[in-house]
């Protein structure tokens, strides 16, 4: 069973910029929306690029740097073809700590 793995601190993201963070043997893009965290699959299913160096928009969407894919930051989903998805996690902010859940399997 996993855990929650802290990431950093609140204070350690950038509004509206993601960060690639190895969690649990994974690389996962979390970004920052206000007070607000999201944790998805850094890699983009397209071509591998990843999603933390990414543009992040007002609508809670990254776009990836190679070509253009563009995912939602809360659920995965691509945004043109909800057909296809990239994993997200869930995140919580303990005591100021960014934590994400990345399972193990």
């Amino acid at each position: 069973m996993s855990d929650f793995e802290t990431v950093g601190k609140v204070e350690d993201f950038e509004e509206g910029k993601g960060q690639a963070i190895p969690v649990n043997g994974r690389m996962v893009a979390v970004f920052r929306v206000g007070e607000e965290f999201y944790a998805i699959d850094d890699l983009c299913p397209h071509m591998g690029a990843s999603l933390a160096e990414g543009h992040v928009d007002d609508e809670k969407g990254v776009t990836c740097p190679w070509h253009a894919w563009r995912f939602c930051i809360k659920d995965g989903t691509w945004c043109d073809n909800p057909k296809v998805k990239t994993e997200a996690f869930e995140v919580r902010v303990v005591d100021g700590e960014v934590q994400v859940l990345v399972s193990d399997d």
